[in-house]
């Protein structure tokens, strides 16, 4: 900081120069700067806006904050991208994936300031990366005279890097951009939109505030995004073909299908069912990978996750001659903890950017233009493929001969529960994992953050996913989360009764963090949390009870049971919240076997 009269006079002076130079340039700007009278102009503000409109973008969450709140008008003026509003960033982050989770082809859209906005969203943004779902970071940032002089403003360092969360971010972003002139801006919002919709993964651009009201040409607005993956090499996706034939041959046609996350993120979900419907070869699916084919299909066999699979999956997809993978994500909630047993000469894996067969990669061949190509070629093979016994896909309510809540009556109970079309949202580790074996309706939609995992994810994203679901017809949204998660999130129930969505909330009372005590601690204090009076938490949040919102406890089966049949609960015409009553340590066979395993690579005691 200057400290004497002469610094602060050179400081002055300066800025003065440089405001100078600019109000020049505005008023004699170069034949290149200068648009044709003919060429009609937009905001910077209301180009993003079109652009956003023009990608099925409805809502955008966020905050307002003093560098974004210029923009913030032109949202609010929009006619038809509305502003949720959420109560923190990091909240909003998880509705902007939740949104985009259900609304393929779209994107979550989140709205920041500058600083110790955009840092609170970090985690969400992360997780977004993680899990490859697109959603557009857009940040209210200092403007472009303030960025170049460096005075310390608030939200800053103190130490003029006005870059610096630009640079954080880039770590977990797809693409990335800062606005700097309004000759480069539209094609530079173009770009960062491109990559994060074509690639399926986070982009961050950064907003000066004296560029939100700046005019630039529409034209480029007449031309829609080209959101379509790059083309496959000719010559290499033939030959990618005959060696995928080939080793099908030498398979005796014995092939299984395992789709997976990416099937879904990479929107290939099409290509995907019509390959198994045409070809008829088994197909089951990772957890991440859940509801990618029909759970309701003849041919669909169930979840592969390794060594926690049922016998029967485990057996057939393990003994299969090949494995046609696509979409994998191999992290470890997602394959038993890494313990597929399936050699490499076995496998064919198909992603959206390469191709692996066997021990031979193929960048640059992507699934999306390669499926409907192999799904031709192997369709003749049908007979055959029809030949290959699968394991129906059922999962019976067990008949237990007492009164108590247990996982393993719970998740099959609830599944009989599920409408076509539902979306069903998991929080990560107990209702993740209880959910997995259960057969859900056709056109229903899992969303769980099953690699990234941040607890209480599911709160937040059930807000986005079911104004998702809202916009694009589909039926109810059901949150299950546990007692200890929702403690992270549960603002959030305010926001989705302002915005008007009415989810089924289960909420697991079972006095802590389970996953956790299976991990490490199954008696520790640390894995305890406070018990809330969970049935006021509606009211409490703006709802009134019986008219806005409706709270339930549930002790037994049987007063589960009684609600899930009453036809006005299931219609589901507000938000509904169920605390349900669990023994402590009770948790699904699934979470048991992984939590072992982890225990045993993690190594939590000496």
């Amino acid at each position: 900081m200057p400290t004497d009269k002469t610094q602060i006079a050179q400081v002055v002076a300066s800025l003065e120069a440089e405001l100078n130079r600019l109000k020049h340039e505005i008023t004699t700007m170069g034949v290149a700067d200068q648009v044709p009278a003919a060429t009609e102009t937009i905001t910077v503000a209301d180009y993003i806006l079109e652009r956003l409109k023009q990608l099925n973008v409805t809502y955008m969450f966020g905050l307002p904050g003093d560098f974004n709140l210029g923009f913030l008008d032109y949202v609010e003026a929009h006619p038809t991208i509305q502003w949720a509003g959420n109560c923190n960033e990091l909240n909003a982050s998880y509705a902007a994936d939740g949104y985009a989770r259900v609304k393929e082809g779209s994107i979550g859209v989140l709205l920041t300031t500058f600083g110790v906005g955009e840092l609170s969203a970090a985690n969400g943004i992360a997780g977004s990366f993680s899990e490859h779902v697109p959603v557009l970071h857009l940040v209210g940032v200092p403007s472009t005279i303030q960025q170049k002089t460096k005075p310390m403003l608030h939200h800053t360092l103190g130490d003029g890097r006005f870059d610096a969360y630009h640079k954080a971010f880039q770590e977990f972003v797809i693409s990335h951009g800062s606005l700097t002139d309004k000759v480069t801006a539209a094609a530079e919002i173009d770009r960062v939109l491109t990559e994060c919709v074509v690639k399926a993964r986070p982009a961050y651009l950064m907003l000066p505030t004296d560029l939100v009201h700046v005019q630039i040409p529409k034209t480029r607005l007449l031309t829609p995004l080209n959101t379509e993956p790059p083309a496959n090499n000719a010559d290499i996706e033939g030959f990618v073909l005959d060696e995928i034939m080939n080793l099908i041959e030498k398979a005796d046609r014995d092939v299984v299908i395992l789709v997976d996350a990416c099937t879904i993120r990479h929107g290939v979900r099409k290509e995907v069912n019509e390959l198994v419907h045409k070809t008829k070869f088994p197909v089951y699916a990772a957890p991440m990978g859940k509801t990618a084919v029909s759970e309701t299909y003849e041919r669909y066999g169930g979840i592969y996750v390794g060594t926690i699979s049922s016998p029967e999956v485990k057996e057939k997809v393990e003994n299969a001659n090949l494995i046609l993978a696509i979409g994998g994500v191999k992290s470890d909630f997602n394959t038993g903890n890494f313990t597929y047993h399936i050699d490499t000469h076995r496998v064919i894996e198909l992603h959206s950017d390469n191709t692996v067969v066997q021990f031979a990669s193929f960048p640059g061949i992507g699934m999306k233009h390669l499926l409907p190509k192999l799904t031709a070629r192997l369709e003749t093979l049908k007979g055959d493929a029809q030949q290959i016994e699968v394991p129906r896909f059922t999962h019976p309510v067990p008949q237990e001969d007492n009164e108590t809540i247990s996982h393993s009556w719970l998740w099959p109970r609830v599944g009989q529960f599920f409408k076509p079309g539902d979306v069903v949202v998991a929080e990560t580790g107990t209702s993740s994992f209880g959910v997995l074996d259960v057969p859900f309706p056709d056109g229903a939609i899992f969303i769980s953050q099953i690699l990234w995992g941040s607890i209480g994810y599911s709160v937040g994203s059930t807000l986005g996913a079911a104004i998702a679901a809202r916009d694009i017809g589909l039926n109810r949204t059901i949150l299950f989360v546990g007692d200890g998660s929702i403690q992270l999130t549960v603002q959030e129930l305010s926001v989705m009764m302002h915005v008007g969505v009415k989810p089924i909330i289960f909420l697991l009372n079972n006095s802590g963090y389970t996953i956790e005590r299976y991990l490490h601690g199954k008696h520790a204090k640390y894995n305890d949390i406070t018990n809330w009076k969970w049935t006021s938490l509606l009211t409490a949040f703006g709802g009134t009870e019986g008219e806005t919102c409706q709270s339930y406890t549930v002790k037994t089966k049987s007063e589960l049971s009684k609600l899930l049949d009453d036809e006005t609960f299931a219609r589901a015409d507000k938000i509904q919240l169920v605390e349900m009553l669990m023994p402590m340590h009770d948790a699904p066979r699934a979470l048991r076997v992984q939590a072992e395993l982890s225990g045993l690579t993690n190594k939590y005691t000496a």
